[in-house]
């Protein structure tokens, strides 16, 4: 696949820089408190000292992991930076260490390498039972780490390019032998920042964090080719006390979508993402804006998104689920949402995923209760949006207020199908559904 014009790279940094400098302009909200700042590392390290070559050229896997043991080594007060200078630097999957910073300088590329030999292969996770495409294991993250703490991934904007179109190719092509590898996958980890990064073409999701908790992920920009396939772009999963605000994130998938394993697994798990709140998302994808799910055996609660601006999008906002996923989606607040040339507005349903094996167990059914969606504006959407629930697992107390989509022509109506709740102030008009008495106490309620 042809990699993307430069022209339309620049214009998506640069519109994320506006984001970022109208951000700064003004005080806002942020939910980062509970991550400290990271300390003053006690040390500061090159991985140019270690071997390293900025040539584009030069495979410096080894390199980096000799940067990487020389930090761990020297246990450093406060820990170390691991500094990349400007350069393309072409690499292979790396390990990070705790009380770590990896700085990208501005120029700097960590570029991964196509080639799939050179990408080991690790268990899949015990939520999902099995690699998410493929049975078995599946290929390491470019960045990768487990069971860290206090762990910064910024810099000056420096890119990790994963270069992903071989990997796209293998999975068009059906040649995948093992599900593909993510850019930035953190697990069992805690006190994690990510700021200040562009990521760019990853093989697959682009940032993973998965059983962590205590992460920030702000000012960031992600970018993929809208028919680059699964390039979601950030996805929590089984994780707690999430903050995600003032990014930029074009992608080939849902931009962001909250997780928590899959079926049967996901459910022996037994870990919720819960507490997250994402804030200030701009961005486009041909499938979701903000998403929960599909995966979500382990339970999502708690989740507030708010100040959203989506455009030439699949889907404002996505909520998904499936018989057999068992879990529960609760306690969700979506607000102020802006939405432009979306064919969606909104869509909460019980029908969307596929299954690891035929082990799962078609009886459990998810719970979905207590949804909340308002302020949310479009402006060329095709469809209001769809609401179908499973028929013996009726989703309820689904609130929409102050939801008001336009479009060139008229917006087809809303379809909803085993759900309660209420509605305020819906344009289009809204389906019955959502006009009982009891909804809209809960919905009076829940503004």
């Amino acid at each position: 696949m042809a990699r993307r014009c430069p022209c339309m790279l620049l214009l998506a940094v640069a519109a994320a820089a506006a984001v970022l400098m109208a951000a700064a302009g003004q005080a806002q909200e942020t939910c980062s408190g509970p991550v400290p700042s990271p300390p003053r590392r006690g040390a500061r390290v090159s991985v140019a000292s270690f071997g390293g070559a900025g040539d584009g050229r030069t495979l410096n896997t080894a390199a980096f992991a000799r940067a990487v043991a020389s930090i761990e080594r020297r246990a450093a007060p406060g820990g170390a930076e691991l500094y990349v200078p400007p350069g393309v630097w072409l690499t292979g999957p790396f390990n990070l260490t705790s009380r770590m910073t990896l700085f990208l300088a501005r120029g700097a590329v960590i570029r991964a390498t196509q080639d799939a030999s050179s990408w080991p292969l690790i268990e899949p996770l015990p939520s999902y039972g099995r690699g998410r495409e493929l049975p078995g294991g599946r290929y390491i993250s470019l960045i990768h780490g487990s069971g860290l703490q206090d762990v910064v991934i910024t810099g000056e904007n420096g890119t990790v390019d994963g270069q992903g179109s071989a990997w796209w190719d293998m999975w068009k092509k059906g040649t995948l032998p093992y599900t593909r590898p993510h850019l930035l996958e953190l697990m069992s980890s805690s006190d994690i920042i990510v700021s200040n990064v562009v990521f760019q073409d990853s093989p697959f999701w682009n940032i993973h964090p998965v059983y962590c908790s205590n992460v920030v992920i702000r000012n960031v920009t992600i970018l993929a080719p809208h028919d680059s396939p699964n390039t979601d772009g950030i996805d929590p999963d089984s994780s707690s006390n999430i903050c995600i605000e003032d990014c930029y994130i074009s992608t080939g998938d849902d931009a962001i979508a909250i997780k928590s394993g899959w079926d049967e697994y996901g459910i022996a798990y037994g870990r919720p993402s819960s507490d997250i709140t994402v804030r200030r998302i701009t961005g486009s994808s041909p499938f979701a804006g903000f998403a929960v799910g599909s995966e979500t055996s382990g339970g999502v609660e708690n989740v507030l998104a708010e100040h959203l601006n989506f455009f030439t999008s699949g889907f404002g906002i996505h909520i998904k689920t499936n018989t057999g996923r068992g879990g529960f989606i609760r306690n969700v607040t979506v607000s102020d949402v802006t939405l432009d040339n979306v064919r969606y507005g909104l869509r909460i349903v019980g029908d969307v995923g596929n299954h690891p094996d035929d082990r799962y167990n078609r009886s459990a059914l998810p719970i979905v209760d207590a949804l909340t969606i308002k302020n949310v504006h479009g402006q060329n959407i095709r469809e209001a949006g769809l609401i179908k629930g499973i028929a013996n697992s009726a989703f309820s107390r689904i609130c929409l207020s102050n939801v008001k989509l336009t479009g060139g022509a008229p917006v087809r109506p809303w379809k909803c199908e085993a759900v309660s709740g209420g509605a305020l102030g819906v344009q289009p008009s809204p389906c019955t559904e959502l006009t009982s008495t009891s909804g809209m106490s809960f919905c009076t309620n829940s503004l």
